[in-house]
């Protein structure tokens, strides 16, 4: 059904497009990507894939600097790994990738549909990544939306407010360890306020969790209520510094699930090397329990992003993740050329075969273990 309503919607646009009053905007845009993963420590040895984004923006200027604008889009991608030889695994998938419509002004916005929601200070190890799956190493940035409803507010000082409402988003986002209930909403907020030289801000989240399936020493409930609390804060002293934090506590007794606490802290700095060498470094610790902030369970994780700019063709960077509860490292290197409407990636990862990243909802583990990847973008 959500794939008929977004269709429908890419269909009024084009068709808006067509008769279109002075003053709106239509643009049609596209990214393509393909790529290929030699990975020999895996089942699947070679992997290749290809994905195709179209998107449509339709935009109506309004009297008195208003905007109505639209935006549709679609993930069209297919993926095959092979042994060589052997056997071939493959699969395709065609689905909404963002379906919004967006009334605002120069302080205010109310954006509907399916929609990127992301916020917070920390860049590679987020505890407020709630309804996003971004990945620094990912050079496509791709990440699934949420169906829902979110509102924004722009003080002059700076300070924001953000009120939100979900409703039919079936999969886990990242972080939750249970399903949301069936037909029941989510809602939250945020309020964030200049303090110092720089800002913080609270985040706040609730929903109906569905626990039966969580353990089989715990008699879980469809609807456990779930709350999630969020502080952040992000200064420039020099080097910029910023600290994250949230709690995930369900209302029940859920055994190991019941409680969540996440810590982040990092900094910045770009050293006068060369072009310049921008530096990241992020460290996070991540507590789980029956208990809350008993911190018995925990993982500890170190993060170190490096980004040198060679020229203005060509980029080197690199992502290193250290666990240091299992005390393994995770390892990647990135070379990008980029032409005129063409990136070419040449990317190498080193990486545990038993993947243990808590952070990275992702299904695909296809860069466990050692391996290369090649990919061409191309936008249009």
């Amino acid at each position: 059904m959500k794939i008929i309503t977004c269709i429908s919607i890419f269909l009024v646009l084009l068709c808006l497009s067509l008769k279109s009053l002075a003053g709106d905007t239509l643009v049609f845009k596209g990214q393509a990507s393909g790529w290929i993963n030699l990975n020999p420590t895996i089942e699947m040895p070679v992997w290749v894939g290809a994905r195709y984004i179209p998107t449509l923006n339709y935009k109506i200027d309004l009297p008195k600097n208003r905007l109505l604008d639209f935006e549709a889009s679609a993930s069209l991608s297919g993926n095959a790994g092979f042994h060589p030889f052997d056997s071939i695994n493959s699969d395709a998938s065609i689905k909404p990738y963002r379906m919004w419509a967006r009334y605002s002004t120069s302080q205010f916005e109310l954006r509907i549909g399916l929609q990127k929601i992301n916020f917070g200070s920390a860049a590679m190890l987020r505890p407020l990544m709630w309804f996003d799956q971004l990945d620094p190493r990912d050079p496509l940035q791709i990440t699934n939306g949420v169906w829902g409803l979110l509102g924004r507010y722009y003080f002059l000082n700076n300070a924001n407010i953000w009120l939100w409402g979900l409703y039919g988003n079936k999969e886990t986002k990242t972080w939750e360890l249970a399903n949301t209930s069936q037909k029941t909403p989510e809602f939250g907020g945020r309020i964030q306020l200049p303090v110092l030289n720089g800002d913080a801000a609270f985040s706040c989240h609730f929903r109906q969790a569905d626990t039966r399936l969580l353990s089989d020493s715990i008699e879980g409930s469809s609807k456990t209520p779930e709350q999630r609390v969020g502080l952040d804060g992000k200064w420039d002293i020099g080097p910029g510094i910023w600290f994250e934090s949230a709690w995930i506590h369900k209302s029940i007794n859920a055994g190991l699930a019941t409680n969540q606490e996440i810590f982040t802290v990092g900094a910045d700095y770009t050293f006068g090397i060369g072009n310049g060498l921008n530096t990241v470094f992020e460290h996070m610790v991540y507590g789980y329990g029956e208990e809350a902030f008993d911190f018995s369970e925990r993982l500890s994780f170190s993060g170190l992003s490096l980004s040198y700019p060679v020229n203005i063709s060509n980029q080197l960077s690199a992502v290193f993740y250290h666990d240091w509860t299992n005390k393994t490292f995770y390892n990647f290197v990135n070379w990008k050329h980029q032409f005129i409407k063409l990136d070419l990636y040449f990317m190498a990862y080193w990486n545990p075969e038993d993947y243990r990243m808590p952070l990275q909802n992702t299904k695909n583990m296809i860069t466990a273990g050692k391996g290369i990847q090649i990919m061409m973008v191309f936008n249009h």
